[in-house]
């Protein structure tokens, strides 16, 4: 079931499935997709579990009103994930997060860790060593936030051909992804402003590494439950990433999928078994 509601100033866009009363998983999307990333992997967890799945800002069907002057950077959409948890009242869930939902949700367990009662990170990075050679345009831009370096990365990423290599890249059978998924999210670059906001939020990507060692200290102090299931021939966000996740907390479980950074378009019944088993030990 798709829904809004406001949050922020913001109404957000999101979507709903399973028993009001049921353990909460809140799924926090990437760049450059949406809650729509979800829409296998919600039926197959919802008869134990109330997931709920979020547009960010900038992202999917959630609109910032322009008299709202949103700045997009991972601190603002931290802060109004945090406004939408309060405001659908939940006080206790499970964290599935990936790509940039990993660190907008580390930055929400940061702010209540007594919240969280497991993390499920499908290649979504908090470790330096996860970052892989696809940086490299960005790293560039980080350093030196030229006109030119933002249009290469503009140029790279923000186009059709771009986003659908970030489905297909490391997928054996590339028609297995869905095109509806990745034209979409082509799609609604195109609106309004929205490619500037997606540039900004690039250049302010480099703020998530100042904040990796409080998100280890995080994993080490409340040691959730956790689940660390990656696609290994992302290009982004490579293994060593979620093997690190077992230096911070040795309980933590890794799998490694065959399969590209979209993970759940190839393998989402792998992950909502690996998600449900862990889940389940958490409301055993």
């Amino acid at each position: 079931m798709t829904k809004r509601i406001e949050a922020d100033g913001i109404d957000v866009f999101y979507r709903e499935a399973g028993p009001a009363d049921a353990p909460v998983l809140l799924l926090l999307h990437g760049f450059p997709a949406s809650s729509l990333m979800f829409r296998e992997l919600m039926p197959r967890l919802a008869s134990r579990y109330r997931v709920i799945a979020p547009d960010l800002p900038g992202f999917g069907f959630t609109t910032v009103p322009a008299e709202r002057n949103y700045r997009h950077s991972f601190d603002n959409l931290a802060k109004t994930v945090e406004a939408f948890v309060a405001a659908l009242k939940l006080t206790r869930y499970a964290l599935y997060v990936f790509d940039y939902g990993a660190p907008v949700g580390l930055r929400l367990a940061l702010a209540h860790p007594e919240r969280v009662s497991a993390l499920i990170s499908q290649n979504g990075n908090a470790y330096e060593e996860g970052l892989g050679d696809a940086w490299g345009p960005i790293r560039t831009y980080w350093a030196d936030p030229s006109e030119a370096n933002r249009a290469v990365v503009r140029d790279a990423v923000l186009t059709l051909e771009g986003t659908r290599w970030q489905y297909v890249h490391g997928v054996k059978d590339p028609d297995a992804v869905a095109p509806e998924t990745y034209t979409l999210d082509a799609l609604l670059f195109e609106r309004g402003n929205n490619k500037e906001i997606q540039l900004d939020l690039f250049l302010d990507y480099a703020s998530n590494l100042k904040l990796y060692p409080a998100f280890q200290q995080f994993f080490r102090d409340f040691r959730p439950p956790t689940l660390a299931i990656w696609g290994k021939h992302d290009p982004f966000f490579i293994p060593p990433g979620a093997d690190a996740y077992r230096r911070d907390n040795p309980d933590a479980t890794v799998e490694m999928l065959d399969t590209g950074h979209f993970a759940l378009e190839t393998h989402v019944d792998e992950i909502a078994i690996a998600i449900d088993k862990l889940l389940r030990t958490v409301s055993a």
